[in-house]
């Protein structure tokens, strides 16, 4: 059974998976309509025409090649899920949040607002920085690597689904001082371990960004671990703030204890 931190009521364990269920249904319904708006956004605007420009000044022709009758309809609905899980995303996290926050006070669900927009805010920036910026770099890195015995021929299927790929990878990656904070706000992490780590982060920032780029060159590199550590640092001082605002609930709920005693 779960607790209510700010009624102190019991919920029965059948309830609570009931409760699971429903916000997990409101979640994919969410998601079924984000896609969909994403799919008539697509098909109405032409937004491939858009998201293949990185790639274009580097193309003979200056046009992807088609290998499969199939292939723009896939391109299309691989577009249109992405767009449809950022669009999602703000239900997504409420309806997570929504299962979790029985077991907060009330005082810690004050915060269920900021940290939606930031999460989303966040995802965003992440699938940004990997289109405008990543990918233009990986891409001329990419083809600095000339040779008369090679003729690129880039698919539309390839394209996209190497480009998507790593935006969606940096937006999720980009979730990290949510996580950080979350883990603060339960008490699993603590500033002091976040500030002794930190030459850790370095490195595992620099393993992430390898991941997430493809090419691995140092430009590409850099334009990734650096936001990264940045979003690191960021995550200790709001982990910061919010460790402070829980000692200073639990010596009050302390003196509270105190006082009825």
């Amino acid at each position: 059974m779960t607790e209510d931190s700010s009624s102190g009521t019991e919920m029965p364990f059948l309830d609570h998976l009931e409760e699971l269920r429903w916000r997990i249904l409101y979640s994919l319904a969410a998601l079924v309509v984000g896609v969909i708006i994403g799919f008539v956004a697509m098909s109405k605007l032409d937004v491939i025409l858009l998201l293949e420009r990185p790639i274009l000044p580097y193309l003979e022709g200056g046009t992807l090649v088609v290998t499969h009758p199939a292939d723009p309809f896939r391109i299309l609905m691989t577009a249109s899920f992405v767009i449809g899980t950022i669009l999602a995303l703000p239900v997504i996290l409420y309806q997570v949040w929504g299962f979790v926050s029985p077991a907060l006070y009330s005082h810690e669900k004050r915060v269920v607002i900021p940290v939606l927009m930031l999460g989303s805010v966040l995802f965003l920036c992440g699938i940004a920085l990997s289109w405008f910026v990543i990918l233009p770099i990986t891409l001329s890195f990419f083809y600095q690597i000339q040779s008369s015995g090679l003729r690129y021929m880039v698919t539309a299927r390839e394209y996209f689904g190497f480009a998507m790929s790593m935006s969606v990878a940096l937006g999720a990656v980009f979730e990290l001082p949510i996580l950080i904070l979350g883990l603060t706000a339960v008490g699993v992490v603590t500033p002091q371990l976040l500030q002794r780590f930190r030459r850790h982060a370095i490195i595992l920032c620099l393993v992430a960004a390898a991941f997430i780029t493809p090419g691995q060159d140092p430009l590409s590199l850099g334009a990734i671990a650096v936001p990264l550590y940045l979003l690191y640092e960021l995550s200790v001082v709001g982990s910061i703030w919010i460790h402070r605002r829980r000692l200073r609930r639990e010596a009050e709920l302390a003196r509270e204890s105190g006082a009825i005693a």
